[in-house]
């Protein structure tokens, strides 16, 4: 039973280390860009887009294909960053653990 006991505490205070990382998490931000350094999305740990710069010099009414690709690649990028943010980061909090439903 005391082993029980002992197991319930760490897993406590596993879900607050959680908790609190996945707040700080949520005012981190990874940036990423294509075409150069054109088009630049900024995204936080939840995932949330929350800046993108296009270069004046990308915007050809022409082209609008061209922008859209170079808008989808950096977004893209942007998330997949923040997903290894946020797998790193939590990985250290649960030792390596894959826990279902945890991210």
């Amino acid at each position: 039973m005391k082993n029980m006991g002992n197991l319930m505490k760490q897993a406590q205070q596993m879900q607050a280390k959680i908790t609190t990382l996945q707040k700080e998490l949520e005012g981190r931000e990874v940036e990423a860009s294509s075409g150069g350094g054109m088009v630049k999305v900024v995204v936080n740990g939840k995932q949330e887009i929350q800046k993108i710069t296009i270069d004046k010099e990308c915007v050809d009414p022409n082209d609008v294909e061209m922008l859209e690709e170079l808008v989808k690649t950096a977004i893209n990028q942007a998330v997949t960053d923040s997903h290894e943010m946020v797998n790193s980061a939590m990985s250290k909090v649960t030792g390596g653990l894959n826990i279902p439903g945890l991210f």
